[in-house]
């Protein structure tokens, strides 16, 4: 009798763990959440659609009727035991087989607790999956008649206005706001031919940007198109006479094939009949209009024709398909998205930029100004070359070598983000500043304008930018991972921060209350003007100040800010690796070192021999001179030599484009031609380097000692430094 106990409890085991998705371990059955779930009784294994999709280690390599809509068994059961050996992030339990996208993250999940965790994973083209950390996300759009949305237009239940994972907005309209739940639930009801957005019926954007976001739109029609006989009632025709008296002796439900009592619908509505002699009618007459339409077209109802001429399409028929790829037949091996220096990441936008260039005119040394003209512009092209021109208050260009096209660029974009730090969109000590609340900057969109800048500058060349806070970097890229902000992270010295010190250094009830009551205003401001029972609730108070004085309250000016950086794709790029691009928005420049300006430059020796010879000294040359520019025993700096070879002063945010070379400048050899060379150096008086800015290309001369060396570069690098213009 146990032993029957026994089998009986391993058969309800065996077909519990049956029920189960065999990769995700959950027993839930939501097709618009987690995909179908196919079970497959012969080899006792149950999945869900959306776990295989979006699985790093299957792939469909069979046709869409073999195995699982292409997914074959073995490669399943292979993925299965790949998965089996990986641990969730989330609940800690085997079998995670979602993966983040990005190749230096390792986090992986279990496709429900993927959800749970905020991942989002891209149903179309390779079905990647990205972790909070790496996901994407949406912008808030900025108009004068903005007003956010406090309802979800599909369930029209509440809403908190701010995008996140939960709350998801239409691409075209931006009054459209739903929960991400009630939007995928809308997709796998509309299917590919029906969703849209259910305010402004844009299909196309709408779909491409919910596809961007997770959402999965299963490529059929709408359900209530598949349901059996959903639309029967459409092929009924209305047989019933409407008139006030009806004459048939059978009765206002009777209708004639031909004569005076068959029913004749109303050429309008349809829904509306009557027998001919019943209303009147000649015997031929086939054109009648019911009195509700009658009234409704003002008794001109013989001349209302359909409001869309031409040939009607069927309401019934499919649309074409949108140029969306499908999402079940081209699920294929990806190559990982690979993480690098700043540089590199840099380097990788470069190749967006056109020779076709585009004049800026600097005024005096306004380069802000000059350059909010530039991004205003209706034709503005960011992908164009910048061509920079300095001119004085009389219009004259500077006299200097500013002259040099690249010097003058890269001088531009050195005082532009100089400039932009000083602005009035930002606030703090230099080196770490936040972004300012500025009525006159939100109606001018100057934070927009000011990313776009910032973007421009970094892929066209310019300096790193430096000067972010650790808080304002946390708040654009979410670097570190969701740490809460502190009072520290505020900005020193102001109103807000002043009250919300006060407030977090109350070390008592009663002084918790008083610094409470003296910030009354702020606190109803920020909604946290709430009873305190005790001093442990502080803590929770000062930290919700916190993130309205930082998040909630410049909501707008961040996500223009973000948009701005969004040019030429650089906010997507530290989005993706936030750990490699902090040192370039919130660490000053590293100081500039001989090994550091030697590794700048490749050197290029000559093929003859003789001159090979006399090259390979001068090489040993330039190293000790780099080391005595380090150590002030010259009299001109690295930065110095650096803007005399290259154009810049400091070490461009993406590099040197193309990379900095040195070749060397022969004397002119005194032996006739003709006459063998005795390897005696030429004089070295009057031989002096040269440099090309735009090709990063340094010509040492190739001197016979080192103080003449020396003495050569210090007076060529000197003259030029002294031809520069002189900040104020």
């Amino acid at each position: 009798m146990k032993k029957k106990v026994r089998r009986s409890q391993v058969s309800d085991a065996c077909s519990i763990q049956e029920d189960c998705c065999a990769l995700c371990r959950f027993s839930d059955d939501d097709p618009a959440i987690f995909g179908e779930k196919v079970k497959l009784k012969e080899h006792k294994l149950s999945v869900h659609y959306f776990c295989l999709l979006t699985s790093c280690g299957v792939y469909q390599r069979g046709k869409e009727d073999e195995g699982v809509f292409g997914f074959l068994v073995d490669d399943i059961k292979q993925e299965i035991r790949r998965s089996a050996r990986l641990t969730c992030c989330s609940c800690k339990k085997k079998g995670a087989c979602v993966g983040c996208n990005v190749r230096s993250c390792r986090k992986t999940v279990h496709f429900p607790c993927g959800r749970k965790q905020k991942f989002i994973s891209q149903f179309t083209g390779l079905f990647p999956s990205y972790c909070p950390d790496h996901s994407p996300t949406q912008s808030l759009y900025v108009g004068s008649d903005l007003s956010l949305p406090q309802s979800c237009s599909i369930c029209l239940d509440s809403i908190d206005p701010i995008l996140s994972y939960s709350v998801l907005k239409c691409p075209s309209c931006h009054a459209s706001w739903f929960h991400r739940d009630c939007v995928q639930r809308q997709a796998h009801s509309a299917g590919l031919f029906f969703f849209r957005c259910t305010l402004c019926n844009n299909k196309e954007n709408f779909q491409e940007e919910m596809l961007r976001m997770g959402i999965h739109i299963p490529e059929r029609d709408a359900s209530w198109e598949l349901e059996a006989n959903a639309y029967s009632e459409l092929l009924e025709v209305y047989k019933h006479c409407d008139a006030l008296t009806c004459l048939c002796n059978d009765g206002p439900t009777h209708s004639a094939k031909t004569g005076w009592f068959e029913v004749i619908r109303c050429r309008l509505c349809g829904s509306r009949g009557t027998h001919r002699k019943c209303s009147g009618l000649k015997l031929d007459t086939r054109d009648w209009a019911c009195s509700d339409c009658t009234q409704a077209t003002d008794g001109k109802a013989s001349l209302v024709a359909s409001p869309q001429g031409g040939q009607r399409m069927s309401l019934l028929s499919k649309r074409h398909p949108s140029p969306i790829r499908s999402s079940i037949s081209c699920k294929r091996p990806s190559l990982p998205v690979t993480s690098g220096s700043p540089e590199e990441l840099l380097q990788a936008l470069a190749p967006q930029l056109r020779p076709l260039g585009v004049q800026v005119e600097v005024s005096g040394y306004q380069a802000l100004f000059a350059g909010l003209d530039l991004v205003r512009k209706p034709d503005f092209d960011p992908t164009h070359t910048l061509s920079v021109r300095f001119k004085d208050e009389k219009q004259a260009a500077f006299p200097s070598s500013l002259r040099d096209g690249e010097t003058a660029r890269l001088y531009f974009l050195k005082l532009l983000v100089r400039q932009i730090q000083d602005s009035v969109v930002f606030e703090g000590p230099d080196g770490s500043k936040n972004l300012a609340l500025d009525s006159q900057a939100l109606r001018e969109d100057l934070y927009f304008d000011v990313g776009c800048l910032l973007a421009l500058s970094l892929v066209h060349g310019g300096p790193p930018v430096s000067f972010f806070s650790r808080a304002l970097y946390q708040c654009l890229f979410n670097y570190p991972p969701n740490r809460p902000l502190t009072v520290t992270h505020m900005t020193p010295d102001t109103h807000f921060t002043r009250q919300v010190s006060r407030i977090a250094e109350a070390e008592s009830l009663d002084d918790l209350k008083e610094a409470m009551t003296s910030s009354w205003e702020y606190l109803e401001l920020a909604g946290c003007n709430r009873p305190i029972g005790s001093l442990e609730e502080r803590e929770a108070l000062v930290e919700d100040l916190v993130s309205f004085t930082m998040i909630t309250r410049m909501q707008l000016p961040l996500q223009r800010f973000r948009e701005g950086l969004q040019t030429l794709g650089v906010f997507d790029q530290a989005q993706l690796f936030p750990s490699v691009f902090c040192g370039v928005f919130c660490e000053a420049a590293d100081r500039l070192t001989a090994q550091t300006v030697g590794q700048l430059f490749t050197v290029n020796f000559s093929q003859q021999e003789e001159r090979l010879n006399r090259e390979t000294p001068v090489i040993t040359f330039w190293r000790h001179f780099l080391l005595e520019c380090e150590v002030g025993r010259s009299s001109i700096s690295l930065q110095d030599l650096l803007l005399f070879a290259t154009g810049a002063e400091e070490l461009p945010a993406a590099g040197f484009l193309p990379p900095a070379s040195i070749s060397f400048l022969h004397p002119r050899s005194s032996t006739p031609p003709g006459v063998k060379e005795t390897g005696r150096p030429g004089r070295d008086e009057g031989l002096f380097p040269q440099s090309e800015p735009r090709s990063k290309h340094l010509l040492l001369p190739v001197t016979s000692s080192y103080q003449a060396f020396k003495s050569s570069m210090e007076q060529a690098i000197s003259h030029h430094v002294h031809l520069l213009p002189m900040e104020s």
